[in-house]
């Protein structure tokens, strides 16, 4: 997409978000409904683009998170020349390879000829394989065993687990993310790289009922991995496995206590950076 007209001239708000965590999160979440398009984390908050012809001197006014009193935020903001989002997004963008085994790269770069190749077009997107997280999904992904199982991948962002957990031999795959560009997002990569068995849904917890999986993948962050562990426990089969993370190693213990009151029991977990992917079991 060129964006070279007056229309398509965004404007970048620069967050200073104290502590980061999990207010990065909610304040993106906050920032979507109002029309902000994209986010890009950076060591001090988060960078939010909106189009100029969207922004205005009340955006923020019903942003609640900018009057929490749990969190200091402080932004600054900019008029973005008119840019070639694609050129940029290509030129920053690098294949990654996981355990030998799985590369994730863009349509753009040429196939490796590992076993497992995932084509992603992340745009605005969580999911690419880069961020500590998603690298140990795929790394716990790589060492299950998923064949002839139904999978939940909650908090799917771009799809890329889902799109792995297929090719991995799950006969059924739920991909939900309440992110709406993550879901057209996901229904490109899913037809991309011919997934047809990963259904792409729109929405939250509240998509789950009725539903039961063997296996869970749930990426997302503490506060909502704490919120949802009861839900996720009653969707999860027993004997069933649960992949968790999106949250740091000091955060391992409060996640641990919540799933143990929901008869779900620790077995392992992977750590990258402090950020922790953790394995438990349905008892």
């Amino acid at each position: 997409m060129e964006n070279n007209t007056t229309d398509q001239i965004y404007v970048e708000y620069d967050f200073t978000v104290t502590p980061q965590l999990p207010w990065n999160d909610v304040l993106m979440a906050q920032l979507g409904e109002v029309g902000f398009e994209s986010f890009i984390e950076t060591e001090t908050g988060i960078k939010a683009y909106v189009l100029k012809t969207t922004d205005a001197a009340t955006i923020l006014d019903t942003v609640d998170i900018m009057n929490n009193d749990l969190c200091d935020i402080a932004f600054a903001k900019a008029e973005i020349p008119p840019t070639n989002w694609n050129a940029e997004w290509e030129k920053n963008f690098n294949p990654i390879t996981v355990n030998n085994r799985c590369e994730v790269r863009a349509p753009f770069h040429q196939a490796s000829g590992v076993e497992y190749d995932i084509v992603i077009e992340p745009k605005m997107s969580f999911g690419t394989g880069h961020h500590q997280t998603t690298h140990m999904m795929i790394e716990h992904l790589l060492n299950e065993n998923v064949e002839n199982l139904e999978v939940l991948d909650m908090g799917s962002g771009t799809g890329v687990l889902g799109i792995l957990a297929q090719m991995r031999g799950a006969v059924k795959v739920d991909a939900i993310d309440i992110d709406t560009w993550c879901y057209e997002n996901a229904l490109e990569n899913v037809k991309r790289n011919k997934t047809d068995k990963v259904a792409v849904i729109l929405g939250g917890a509240e998509q789950l009922e009725g539903k039961s999986y063997d296996f869970i993948i749930a990426n997302i962050n503490r506060n909502i991995l704490l919120q949802d562990i009861p839900v996720y426990a009653k969707s999860l089969k027993k004997g069933g496995t649960i992949l968790f993370s999106g949250f740091y190693e000091e955060d391992l213990v409060h996640i641990k206590n919540k799933c143990m009151e929901s008869g779900i029991v620790y077995d392992s977990h992977l750590k990258k950076d402090n950020w922790i992917a953790a394995k438990m079991i349905k008892s």
